[in-house]
């Protein structure tokens, strides 16, 4: 029997000339809740559009952004697109490519969100009096989270690297779907009930629906009665929930609430070296001024004997005495010094010292010094001593120098 055998490529082909050729799916218009929309590097927005009933993907390329869209897309919006629906040959899936994005409302989701972050930040459940401070050294952390997944493994993964004797307590809990906010609540109340050091509350990104369950007020009031400080690590960077306002501390990743829960271990054991260093030090300086205390207060109290007291007079008595002879043996030196030095100058004043060098010494006939012309006249009789005698002689002229 034959029969017509096509090949994949062919099949899409003419699947892909079906869409081309119905004018309906080539301009139409659609609305629906936009759901895991990511923008890519290479300038494509990737996105679901949905309805309580179905949903579709969509793309819209870069070369359509500048004019088809105003506004910056995220999950829970409420759009209008504009475009066409084809297919995408390499794998046979069919999608809306957009050329025009309006906005038309907030979708159902978000507007439950805004509304129940508005009711309870008025309440006061977000106010930073209430925010319990991280400890320092933790050592015990509680995680609830999804038992497999990335998110568990990273916070390990960044636990045991930061500080490798910490221990964390895993409540497997549901993190999304039905029931999964019921199971967060237990998660947080049986660890708090086990006094440890932080809880971490979170699971990896997704879309509004799959976060959802950290948006509900029951998870929310969970966290904020709870008495152990609690990390909130919901999704991606730029997803925000309900648990990120109410939690002690937000982090924008599950690895991020990690560091934020552990300490560094190295840091810690070397700042405790540094610690013991300075005490050590403390302690041997504290020491040795105790032991120079001591021994002062040891040499006082030797001095304060009637015995010691006695000696020790003794020989300051001593050394007075031997310091009074050396100061009387010094001023006698003074004195024989100075008078040895005026005899030098006396005797280099004798008049018998000046008679024997040839001088002579002359008086009048009364034996009164004669030192100037003034004193003498023609025929006064004067007496002239010389080394070995007496002269006796008359004025015949006295008339002083010219």
């Amino acid at each position: 029997m034959n029969k017509n055998v096509y090949s994949v490529s062919q099949v899409n082909t003419y699947i892909e000339r079906m869409f081309t050729d119905d004018f309906m799916l080539g301009n139409l218009s659609l609305t629906g809740e936009v759901s895991n929309c990511k923008y890519n590097h290479t300038g494509h927005i990737y996105f679901t559009l949905k309805d309580d009933k179905a949903a579709i993907s969509c793309v819209m390329f870069a070369g359509k952004r500048a004019k088809g869209l105003k506004f910056q897309m995220k999950d829970g919006d409420k759009i209008v697109v504009t475009g066409y629906v084809g297919v995408y040959k390499p794998y046979g899936t069919y999608q809306v490519y957009a050329n025009e994005i309006e906005l038309a409302g907030v979708g159902d989701l978000y507007k439950r969100f805004e509304a129940l972050k508005a009711e309870l930040e008025e309440s006061g459940m977000f106010d930073s009096m209430y925010k319990k401070p991280l400890p320092t050294y933790a050592m015990k952390i509680g995680v609830v989270t999804a038992p497999t997944g990335a998110a568990v493994h990273d916070i390990i993964r960044v636990s045991k690297t930061r500080n490798p004797f910490v221990q964390i307590v895993l409540y497997p809990a549901q993190v999304q779907g039905e029931g999964a906010a019921a199971s967060i609540i237990s998660g947080i109340n049986c660890l708090d009930a086990m006094g440890l050091d932080v809880i971490i509350v979170g699971r990896g990104g997704g879309s509004i629906e799959d976060l959802w369950a950290f948006n509900e007020e029951p998870v929310a009031k969970a966290i904020f009665h709870a008495q152990t400080p609690i990390i909130s690590a919901v999704g991606h960077e730029t997803d925000f929930t309900i648990a990120d306002f109410v939690a002690d501390k937000r982090a924008a990743t599950p690895s991020q609430a990690a560091e934020l829960a552990n300490f560094v271990y190295t840091d810690f054991a070397n700042q405790l070296d540094r610690y013991s260093d300075r005490i050590n030090r403390a302690f041997d300086y504290k020491l040795g001024a105790c032991e120079e205390r001591i021994n002062s207060l040891r040499q006082r109290l030797q001095l304060l004997r009637p015995e010691n007291k006695i000696k020790a007079n003794e020989e300051r008595l001593k050394h007075l005495s031997i310091r009074l002879q050396n100061l009387m043996d010094a001023k006698l030196d003074r004195y024989s010094n100075r008078l040895i030095a005026i005899s030098g100058r006396l005797d280099g004043l004798s008049p018998a010292k000046k008679l024997a060098a040839g001088f002579g010494y002359v008086t009048d006939a009364d034996g009164k010094r004669v030192d100037s012309v003034s004193q003498l006249k023609q025929d006064d009789t004067i007496l002239i001593r010389i080394k070995d005698g007496q002269i006796t002689g008359k004025v015949f002229e006295a008339k002083p120098l010219q």
